[in-house]
């Protein structure tokens, strides 16, 4: 079955400043069906993502100015109605810039040279996931969370007696949140919120996870140091508690 469906409405910002590997991404991704910009430092990426939020951004780690890890974080931090996914692009394969780049908020990576089918297959994983969660239509609530999946929507109301809070989450915390209210009380094994979070082209540490878990436990937890919500379960991995209101 052909993937191209909606590509044509799906917006890529390319952040690469070697001209001639910054062309091939976005004639590659073009001959998809995908809209693609292309900017060739970290400042004119923050720019162009300001003028209009791209579905997915493709971001080098080496850059002029501002490098791509940088320029993920701040990305992260302007939390909107669409968060993009970030494709991370990296010369380096050392393991340990492959969990710097995770832990500041990209989806994936990959090392370069790369295979433009395989930059494709990328890119299209993580594209099918907002188009996954785009078509449904749940609301998952416990006691004191509310989590919208169609309108990738979050709040928390800790006391009945004030309004809910909107929670500010980036996309791999949101994600996050929504896996673990879908099944509070269970016990998630590192691993399976890899599979959740990033499918099969996940290739880093799986210690990346603890990384997310403790900056949503930053946006969730009354006390992030002692968790409420969020429980570690030694040896395993983690489990949410918050039942629903009687």
């Amino acid at each position: 079955m052909s993937l191209f469906w909606q590509s044509q409405e799906m917006d890529i910002l390319i952040v690469e400043d070697e001209t001639e590997i910054a062309y091939l991404i976005q004639l590659t991704l073009e001959k998809e069906g995908f809209l693609c910009r292309t900017v060739h430092d970290g400042v004119s990426a923050l720019r162009a993502f300001t003028e209009k939020v791209p579905d997915l951004i493709i971001l080098d780690l080496m850059l002029p100015a501002l490098d791509g890890l940088e320029v993920c974080a701040r990305v992260r931090q302007k939390p909107g109605v669409k968060d993009p996914y970030i494709l991370m692009l990296t010369a380096k394969g050392e393991e340990v810039e492959r969990i710097i780049g995770l832990s500041t908020g990209a989806d994936d990576y990959m090392i370069k040279p790369f295979s433009p089918r395989e930059l494709v297959a990328r890119v299209r994983a993580l594209l099918r996931r907002s188009l996954r969660q785009g078509i449904q239509n749940h609301i998952n609530r416990t006691q004191h969370f509310v989590v919208d999946i169609e309108q990738r929507t979050a709040s928390r109301q800790m006391n009945a007696d004030h309004s809910p809070e909107t929670l500010e989450l980036t996309t791999l915390e949101f994600n996050l949140l929504s896996t673990f209210m879908s099944n509070p009380g269970r016990v998630w094994h590192r691993t399976q919120l890899i599979d959740k979070l990033w499918g099969d082209n996940f290739f880093g540490d799986e210690r990346v996870v603890d990384t997310h878990i403790a900056r949503l436990r930053k946006k969730i937890e009354p006390d992030p140091s002692n968790p409420t919500f969020i429980k570690t379960v030694v040896g395993v991995g983690y489990k949410f508690d918050d039942p629903l209101s009687a």
